[in-house]
């Protein structure tokens, strides 16, 4: 049957369908709709499919490891900037293996739509030296699902695949399948212990699979030619294949590719039929670098590097025909000329009134910092508060706070979101407690994960007992409201607060306005239901 679907649901389908037991995932857009497929899917609730959030990707990919150990289907998913936090479980994990099938799904976000930076995974599969897919549409999101996983438990070791949020976020009709049954239980006789010893005889044995992955991407049905007697030869990766026949159509030798390893053979093939060859890769030159080490300084190779194609942001059609002399067409630069609308904080966020008592006190101290954080509250830094001084990654705002404290700037002050304090603040703030730093904290608690659409909070209702819990001083955690009528009163206890030299943790906790919204409509549909 056909689906109209995201590109993140295909891929959730598609793992559904290839026999998934579960996900996990920590939410970051634009992965975010994968997960949240599956936790509303009817078969993902009769076969009862783990899909609950984790507290941060690094759990994610373990517990998904965990999963593959005892012979099951697991699927991992992350925005781009989540693989730095699995890193360490990733890498080693194409070390140890997996029993059953293993999948990691990163995505991508050229252009930085709502990211800190353009990193491109692909990378990261290149630096465990394990297969990579990356589909060019929806309909290969979902097909490279069973694929994926196929070729994971044959080669036994996970896989990456990795799309981009132009997929992720744009739907088109996909043609499904029957759903396989899910793998039986059973625990990997394997031994997973990286002791060096292990480790070094398992390293080895990852390099000699080497030739089988290049072997499955030789032979892979998602990479192939489209031959048309052309001077100019062109590599189109994931979905810059769209790119390339919208702007371009049937002209050049065009090789698609969408598996790596690389074919090394296709591209020396179509560097000899060809003068030149043009890369077309969204995201960084990841391609491009492999092509022109493997064809030499002297063969012509075009692309991001070259300044054939712009060096950051996605690609388009157009962008590709400049590449090539072919201009772009009219209308396509209107939206330049619109006025900009930056984003705000939503009316009623119990962020602004955690914002509207701390510039109260900032003011006070023109020595003050407020070190952010990644979430709703980062908007903090704009017009009208201006209070952010910083925000680089999940959880820094502590440490950073922390550091500058221990430099004896006073005073040092640290704004994190409730998600974002259990994913990566929590051991921040221990080492805070372990030296009494005289930093200020505070955790703007919204009762859910909001920047990425309301997911549940891995520490809701237990913020005061995790802090209490990792040392801190009682006498020093308060717990507030932030509404107008209270600005007053928080603005007293942040002074307070900061006079103190030691560590004070201020959790100001109302519901998320969109969320309360959510649930209110909610409730009142139950109750209009008949009994």
């Amino acid at each position: 049957m056909k689906q109209l679907l995201l590109g993140d649901e295909a891929v959730a389908l598609g793992a559904l369908h290839a026999g998934l037991s579960g996900v996990y995932a920590y939410p970051g857009t634009p992965s975010t709709e994968i997960t949240e497929f599956i936790q509303h899917s009817p078969l993902a609730k009769e076969r009862r499919i783990h899909s609950r959030w984790c507290t941060n990707e690094k759990t994610a990919m373990e517990a998904a490891l965990g999963m593959s150990y005892a012979g099951k289907r697991a699927l991992v998913c992350m925005k781009h900037v989540g693989m730095n936090v699995c890193a360490d479980a990733f890498v080693n994990s194409a070390i140890t293996g997996v029993n059953g099938g293993l999948v990691v799904l990163a995505a991508d976000d050229p252009s930085m739509h709502s990211s800190q930076n353009e990193q491109d995974s692909r990378f990261y599969g290149k630096f465990a030296l394990i297969p990579i897919f990356e589909p060019s549409n929806q309909q290969e999101a979902y097909d490279m699902m069973a694929q994926a996983f196929d070729l994971s438990e044959a080669l036994k070791e996970p896989v990456l695949l990795r799309i981009v949020t132009r997929l992720a976020h744009s739907r088109a009709a996909v043609e499904t399948g029957e759903a396989r049954p899910e793998n039986a239980m059973t625990p990997s006789t394997d031994q997973w212990v990286l002791l060096p010893g292990i480790a070094r005889r398992k390293y080895a044995a990852l390099l000699e699979k080497q030739p089988l992955m290049e072997q499955a991407a030789a032979t892979s049905a998602f990479n192939r030619w489209e031959r048309n007697d052309a001077r100019l030869g062109i590599i189109a990766c994931g979905i810059g294949y769209n790119y390339v026949k919208e702007a371009l159509g049937d002209t050049g030798n065009l090789l698609k590719i969408s598996q790596y390893p690389l074919p090394a053979a296709d591209i020396r093939r179509l560097a000899a039929e060809s003068e030149a060859i043009l890369v077309v890769e969204d995201g960084q030159p990841v391609v491009e670098q492999d092509i022109k080490a493997l064809l030499g300084a002297d063969y012509p190779v075009k692309g991001r590097l070259s300044g054939d194609l712009p060096r950051t942001g996605e690609l388009t059609p157009d962008t590709v025909g400049a590449a090539v002399g072919r201009p772009s067409a009219a209308g396509h630069a209107a939206a330049h000329h619109l006025a900009g609308r930056p984003p705000q904080l939503c009316q009623g966020c119990g962020h602004r009134d955690v914002y509207g008592a701390l510039v109260r006190i900032i003011d006070e101290y023109p020595e003050a910092r407020v070190f952010g954080d990644i979430g709703c509250y980062t908007l903090g830094a704009l017009p009208p508060f201006k209070a952010l001084a910083s925000c680089v990654d999940m959880g820094a705002s502590i440490t950073m706070a922390k550091g500058a404290a221990d430099a004896g700037l006073r005073p040092s002050i640290a704004v994190i979101g409730d998600s974002t304090f259990t994913h990566s603040g929590m051991t921040g703030l221990l080492d805070a407690i372990n030296e009494n730093t005289p930093i200020t904290v505070i955790i703007s608690d919204n009762l859910t994960t909001g920047m990425t659409g309301g997911q549940d909070s891995a520490g809701l209702n237990k913020y005061e007992a995790i802090c209490l819990g990792l040392g801190m001083d009682p006498a020093h955690l308060h717990v507030v409201t932030p509404l107008p009528k209270n600005i007053p009163d928080i603005a007293r206890i942040i002074r307070d607060e900061i006079a103190y030299e030691g560590v004070s943790v201020i959790i100001p906790r109302r519901e998320c306005i969109q969320t309360a919204a959510r649930h209110a409509r909610a409730a009142k549909k139950t109750q209009e239901e008949p009994a």
